[in-house]
């Protein structure tokens, strides 16, 4: 059989369809972690997990407008009870879901040296990977009761084996790639070419099907942004500059550093093109003040939340629903 590699950008011929009912829906991902201090280095032990309960704020505020949430969830946080007491229920009756997110440096077994690089669990030696990957998932079981379907690697660190470890650990769907990013230059993968519709991994089944992180170029030069970024990655003033004009801008579809007004113009231009699922994304630590540069006291958690009514009110004026995990794996057409 084949091993793919994801880290490949896919062949035009391997983007999923959906059944004609499907139409064009969103997916909400919470990449569920600890706080840490993403301006130091990575250690084991430098944590904590102090936002989690507000997880229980998010999942009320999700169902209020009929949004079934992914928690992407990692060792720390399938390790306390406190996740369990704060999204266990609604992941049992269906109103939530649960799916894996793997951040090596905290997930044992731990036998790799703690750098960048390996941060990436991409990068790693592939029976460890696989070791890491199948204690969490071992442990989401347990704690949540539900199975976990979807994967996304922290960091976005897919790797040459992940496929085949998500294939032989019953992993139907990966949302790691985040196209358009490049993580390279601290030994991560490089999506500047990834498409962002969804797509079919390999050739022999059973297939993973890769949901993409939605991000999308607007402004005038849009259509050669792929030429522009790669040219600019060190120029971050100029890519300023041009969005500054409204001539390129990189859009995700995250309230972590994108305007609720900037996003609206990626979903127009998503929807454009026939994009069937947007996947929507940001870290759970945002849910808490002080723990991330986007959500730093009251005012921010409150505009943060602004920002979350706004975009669900836009995407139901535009007729787009949201979707599940569930939803889609029934509604993707087999290859």
């Amino acid at each position: 059989m084949a091993q793919p590699n994801m880290l490949q950008r896919p062949r035009p011929e391997s983007r999923a369809r959906f059944h004609d009912d499907f139409g064009q829906r969103f997916l909400v991902t919470v990449d569920t972690e600890e706080e840490f201090d993403w301006s130091r280095p990575l250690d084991r032990d430098g944590h904590t997990l102090l936002s989690v309960p507000a997880l229980r704020k998010f999942q009320e505020f999700c169902e209020g407008y009929g949004v079934t949430p992914v928690y992407l969830v990692d060792f720390p946080i399938v390790n306390t009870p406190l996740a369990v007491q704060a999204i266990g229920e609604a992941v049992r009756d269906g109103r939530a879901e649960i799916g894996v997110q793997l951040h090596p440096w905290v997930n044992p077994p731990f036998e790799e040296e703690i750098t960048a690089y390996n941060s990436f669990a991409g990068n790693l030696p592939r029976e460890l990977e696989e070791a890491k990957l199948q204690r969490l998932k071992a442990k989401i079981e347990d704690v949540f009761g539900a199975s976990p379907l979807i994967y996304r690697a922290g960091r976005y660190g897919l790797g040459p084996n992940t496929a085949s470890i998500l294939r032989e650990s019953g992993i139907a769907i990966d949302s790691s790639v985040r196209a358009r990013f490049d993580y390279s230059g601290e030994g991560g993968p490089n999506y500047r070419h990834h498409p962002c519709h969804p797509y079919w991994v390999g050739t022999d089944d059973p297939r993973i099907l890769e949901l993409p992180l939605t991000s999308l170029y607007w402004g005038p030069l849009r259509q050669l942004g792929d030429w522009i970024y790669p040219r600019l990655w060190r120029a971050p003033r100029l890519r300023g500059m041009l969005a500054r004009l409204g001539l390129l801008e990189r859009i995700a579809l995250t309230p972590e550093g994108i305007t609720a007004h900037e996003v609206m113009r990626g979903i127009d231009i998503a929807l454009d093109e026939g994009m069937p699922v947007l996947v929507f994304s940001f870290h759970s630590p945002s849910l808490a003040p002080g723990n991330t540069p986007y959500v730093r006291d009251d005012a921010e958690l409150d505009a943060f939340y602004a920002w979350w009514r706004s975009v669900f009110d836009y995407l139901a004026t535009r007729g787009v629903s949201s979707t599940s995990v569930k939803d889609i794996m029934r509604c993707v057409e087999l290859p």
